[in-house]
């Protein structure tokens, strides 16, 4: 990581910091005046020196000035606040589209060309369009080193954009309690030269794609993994996360609990679709049921072929 709190992270931070100092300053002036103005008039007017109590007349003059005072200063940060919401909501004709999937508990970037990828990779002073989609609960995509911040709501359309000015990695951290795993839901935005952001978003290197001899099955099915989010609960090397691990999970007898009974049963092609399209119908003996959300109508069947190519390769 770098210095994340430089101007050139990205368009927004001067614009957003100077609106938070000028609001924090207000406050702080007001605390201060307030405070100094009770503690003066509790001295004044104590007891001892005003026994009886003084009949003060109101005045006008001071009644309109702290209406009027107040109130412009609100409207100076209502404007603030206004003019830089309607910069980020106002997108650029020419960003480059990336579509950012949120899902318990990670997050993944597909590209123009196809490209999958679980950290955010973009060009060097070129403005980007993100477009969130959430599948399965409430998140929220926050850079906080770019000023941005953006709710993703099931079935809601939502996008945010930005142009980065400075080469770096930032960290990018889902802002809305979504489940057990929240706090783990984290990613990164690399920063790169432009040509360099060319080249990569025009190799197609997810391996979807029918007779794609760049990369072979076992390479497809790692992809696969990472387009749906699945490592965030799932390990390849045998240790425990929120659900069970791929590794020596082909051809080998494994306790479930099915309709609330313990039953053992063998863990080939027939269980391994059972257990994507309907997850919580058998659930591994040790694990939560009802975490695992049907991704029926999402993952493909060229893409089921690839995970099994993939999990008899951990099996082996």
């Amino acid at each position: 990581m770098i210095d994340q709190t430089t101007n050139k992270a990205s368009n927004f931070v001067s614009q957003v910091d100077s609106a938070f100092i000028f609001i924090f300053g207000i406050s702080i002036l007001f605390l201060v005046g307030i405070t100094a103005f009770m503690v003066y008039y509790i001295i004044k007017y104590r007891k001892s020196k005003n026994a009886e109590a003084t009949h003060i007349e109101g005045s006008n003059t001071l009644e309109i000035i702290w209406t009027i005072i107040p109130t412009i200063l609100v409207l100076a940060m209502f404007y603030y606040g206004w003019s830089g919401w309607k910069l980020q909501k106002d997108i650029p004709e020419d960003a480059i589209p990336i579509k950012t999937i949120a899902r318990m508990w990670s997050f993944t970037f597909q590209y123009e060309n196809g490209l999958i990828t679980d950290t955010l990779y973009v060009p060097l002073n070129k403005a980007v369009n993100l477009d969130l989609v959430a599948l399965d609960v409430l998140h929220s995509l926050y850079i906080p080193a770019f000023r941005v911040k953006q709710d993703m709501v099931p079935g809601k359309q939502a996008n945010i954009w930005f142009e980065s000015g400075q080469l770096g990695e930032y960290e990018i951290f889902c802002a809305e309690y979504c489940g057990l795993r929240h706090s783990f839901m984290t990613s990164a935005v690399k920063v790169i030269p432009a040509d360099e952001f060319d080249e990569l978003t025009k190799i197609d290197s997810t391996a979807l794609a029918a007779n794609n001899t760049e990369v072979d099955s076992r390479q497809a099915g790692i992809s696969v993994t990472r387009k749906y989010g699945c490592n965030a609960c799932h390990t390849a090397d045998g240790s425990k996360l929120v659900g069970p691990s791929y590794k020596n999970i082909m051809g080998r007898t494994r306790t479930v609990i099915k309709d609330g009974e313990e039953i053992e049963m063998m863990a080939d092609e027939d269980y391994i679709r059972r257990s994507i399209y309907d997850p919580n119908a058998e659930v591994v003996k040790g694990y939560e049921k009802g975490l695992m959300l049907s991704y029926k109508d999402q993952v493909t069947e060229e893409e089921f072929l690839q995970l099994l190519d993939y999990f008899r390769y951990l099996s082996e």
